[in-house]
């Protein structure tokens, strides 16, 4: 019953002697197979999302929405009430497009195919809006706190200087 344990062709002492020599070797080749086998970004179809919209559709600008969204904001105010914004624009939208002159003068604009056959214009720059003033009526604008807070709200969000903020209590007239 004398059994023999089979020999094993690498000798242990001397792989562990290669390793200690190789540690930072092995180390390297390790995080480099991590890397390559790691998954990155999304596998699954489902959770790809779609591509970003034409600049032409991202640029899109609403007055009305702003107002909105403006008086939205400025009613969660403590002691604002209903509150109704008008702003008015000095500049509106603008976008500059880029053109190529050829040598006889004619000029065209550039565009770039964006997929599916369809092209886009290359835009160089946008200009948004430049507010003017803004009239800002409120149920709680009778208290000069609550007048301040929306004067300080509404440059904080248009850029305006508090000089071309009105802030008016809703249901008064305004005096000359």
């Amino acid at each position: 019953m004398n059994e023999k344990k089979p020999k094993l062709p690498i000798d242990t002492k001397q792989l562990l002697k290669t390793v200690e020599k190789n540690k930072f070797i092995f180390l390297i080749l390790l995080v480099g197979v991590v890397v390559i086998i790691w998954p990155f970004g999304r596998t699954a179809p489902e959770a790809m999302t779609p591509p970003p919209p034409p600049p032409a559709q991202r640029l899109a600008f609403s007055l009305e929405e702003k107002e909105a969204r403006l008086a939205e904001a400025l009613s969660q105010i403590e002691g604002a009430g209903e509150v109704v914004v008008m702003l008015s624009l000095r500049t509106s939208l603008e976008q500059e497009v880029a053109v190529d002159e050829d040598q006889s003068g004619r000029r065209a604009t550039v565009t770039i195919a964006t997929g599916s056959g369809t092209q886009s214009e290359v835009t160089l720059l946008y200009r948004y809006p430049e507010f003017q003033g803004a009239l800002v009526v409120s149920q709680g604008a009778d208290n000069a706190s609550v007048r301040l807070q929306l004067t300080q709200a509404v440059a904080a969000l248009t850029g305006l200087g508090t000089d071309r903020i009105t802030v008016m209590p809703m249901g008064a007239t305004m005096e000359e």
